[in-house]
């Protein structure tokens, strides 16, 4: 059987086990199973291939799980929900979709997940949702649509796992989002937004779950991350190599210390290993099933079908993580699937390593929070919506992740 479709074959098997509620990583595992041997290499090559699909994302892994440390650090000091907090508060209710968009942003951007940066600015949602009559569609799409735009320009495991598979520097992968960022931050909120109608359900009194909480101030919370920016800044600026796998625990110390909280070290690592070890998990699956891809015919078919446009390798990378994002519904699993796996061919076209990443790292936003991925629920769950209702929000959330993959290719186009 022709490797392309046998991969592809795999790929669907995948999604079809994942969709069906099966363990993610036994679902790409299986999946890759299955295409390598559909392919006719043997059960040996088969396996030596997923093996090699490991061992090339094997580094990303060990930076994903030191950056745990900052972002256990950044939620269990409190200092998460002080930034966001202090984020609404300041812009005040005049501004309320800004700042609820500003404050899950500016959480991804400093390195918390996307769910848990929601889930951390849901409770005081809902209060001003509350208090001004908001639609819980309207003030999950500000959470999502902010985090998302935080997400492309944050030392998140999307963003770490696309800058070591093009071999980029991370700080300058961030920097590339920065721009792309701010602008989908003002198209959501002011051009996307106002399509939801005010009449969806509305936050009742239930919803309310803002806790009064002794919170570190404002300025010691942002310690840590701005540490972890300035260490991993030294390289682009000064030729200091200062690895992520140093600068984000180092972070995450600092905030420890910024916020008084070393009696809670042990808690902070523990639960920023516990986030991050599943991620590093669900990525040895991704591994294999990309280890697969990478020895397909996949590319041969993508670069056919991009051919006939002038910026056909530059459209590979975002292209190919959109769709491995759909199929997994998640940013870091389709950043690695996709980059792991036609990162060779993407920078063989000319495309310089950074922006290849970001447009990477950009085009995992479009369609990583479709119902077969825990995004979807985690998201909803924080302000109480149902399934129907959350299902509703995905073009709104498509939309946002669309704005953040043109700018970023746009401004790829002009460099």
């Amino acid at each position: 059987m022709n490797s392309a479709l046998a991969a592809l074959l795999g790929l669907v098997l995948a999604i079809v086990l994942i969709i069906r509620k099966f363990s993610p990583v036994y679902s790409l595992m299986l999946g890759a199973l299955v295409g390598g041997l559909l392919s006719g290499i043997g059960l040996p090559e088969t396996v030596d291939r997923m093996l090699a699909g490991i061992k090339d994302i094997s580094p990303a892994i060990l930076r994903i799980l030191a950056a745990g440390v900052l972002s256990g650090a950044l939620i269990k000091t409190g200092a998460a929900a002080s930034i966001s907090y202090s984020v609404v508060n300041g812009l005040g209710q005049r501004h309320v979709y800004l700042a609820i968009a500003f404050s899950a942003m500016l959480l991804t951007a400093v390195g918390v997940f996307v769910d848990v940066a929601v889930i951390t600015v849901a409770p005081i949602a809902l209060m001003l949702g509350k208090r001004l009559s908001i639609s819980k569609m309207k003030l999950l799409l500000a959470m999502i649509g902010g985090a998302k735009c935080g997400n492309i320009m944050s030392p998140n495991p999307n963003t770490i796992i696309a800058a070591e598979n093009y071999n980029a520097s991370l700080p300058s992968v961030m920097g590339a989002g920065v721009i792309p960022g701010l602008i989908g931050l003002i198209v959501t909120v002011y051009v996307i937004l106002p399509l939801i109608s005010s009449k969806d359900t509305q936050v009742t009194y239930e919803d309310e779950t803002v806790e009064d909480e002794s919170l570190p101030s404002f300025f010691a919370s942002l310690a840590g991350p701005l540490a972890a920016i300035v260490l991993l800044a030294l390289r682009p600026i000064f030729g200091i190599v200062i690895d992520p796998a140093i600068a984000l625990p180092a972070g995450g110390l600092i905030t420890i210390l910024a916020t008084r909280s070393w009696n809670r070290t042990a808690e902070c690592m523990t639960f920023g290993l516990e986030k991050m070890s599943v991620v590093a998990i669900l990525l040895v699956g991704t591994g294999t099933i990309a280890g697969i891809i990478k020895e397909s015919a996949i590319k041969d078919v993508l670069i056919s079908m991009l051919s006939g446009w002038e910026a056909g390798g530059l459209l590979m990378a975002p292209i190919s993580s959109i769709l491995m994002s759909a199929a997994t519904a998640s940013t870091t699993a389709g950043a690695t699937i996709s980059s792991a796996s036609f990162s060779q061919t993407v920078l063989a076209s000319g495309v310089a390593s950074v922006w290849a990443a970001a447009m990477t790292n950009a085009g995992a936003t479009v369609l990583d929070h479709l119902p077969h991925g825990s995004f979807f629920h985690a998201t909803g769950g924080s302000v109480g919506m149902s399934i129907k209702e959350r299902i509703r929000l995905i073009p709104y959330e498509s939309a946002v992740g669309l704005v953040l993959t043109v700018m970023t290719v746009l401004i790829a186009l002009l460099r």
